[in-house]
């Protein structure tokens, strides 16, 4: 039997969100459930040893930002993902935080240069699994800048056909 939450957060099919501790606050992702795995735009990737343990140090060029982030961090796996074109790349995956709207767990992250797409973070089926959320495909940034309009998540809740949508 699969759980059901009562009052599930309704999100949009794109949201601003943080991840600190790589530096970033505050930006665009599209919340696409057809990927399995969050990717984040990552060029200049190193992967070197520490303690017999696998890090990588890379570049995070997040648009609209005078600088690049450098980021170092530990790998937890490396595996093949299916780029947008449907063709397997392999992939460091590193582990982080997210902030999405009031919510903060710990999220998986493949690394991908996302130069030539709109989004510079997508957020994949299995960072939002289990969460409590549900994706309306069709409205954008309910959560705002982390906290939801006045109204609008009790709108979308309703079940009375009455309440129109934002």
């Amino acid at each position: 039997m699969v759980k059901r939450v009562a009052h599930p957060e309704i999100i949009g099919w794109r949201e601003r969100i943080s991840l600190p501790d790589f530096g970033i606050e505050n930006i665009p992702a599209k919340i696409d459930t057809g990927a399995r795995t969050a990717a984040l735009h990552a060029v200049d990737q190193t992967v070197f040893e520490i303690d017999g343990e696998r890090w990588v140090e890379f570049m995070i060029p997040v648009q609209n930002r005078r600088s690049p982030n450098r980021v170092r961090t530990q790998v937890v796996d490396e595996r093949e993902i299916k780029n947008t074109g449907g063709v397997p790349e392999r992939r460091l995956i590193v582990r982080t935080q997210l902030l999405l709207g009031r919510h903060r767990w710990q999220i998986d992250v493949s690394l991908a240069n996302r130069a030539k797409m709109e989004f510079d973070l997508i957020l994949g089926r299995t960072a939002i699994r289990r969460r409590g959320i549900l994706v309306d495909p069709g409205h954008s940034y309910l959560l705002g800048s982390g906290k939801a309009p006045t109204g609008i998540k009790k709108k979308l809740r309703s079940r009375d056909p009455e309440v129109q949508r934002p």
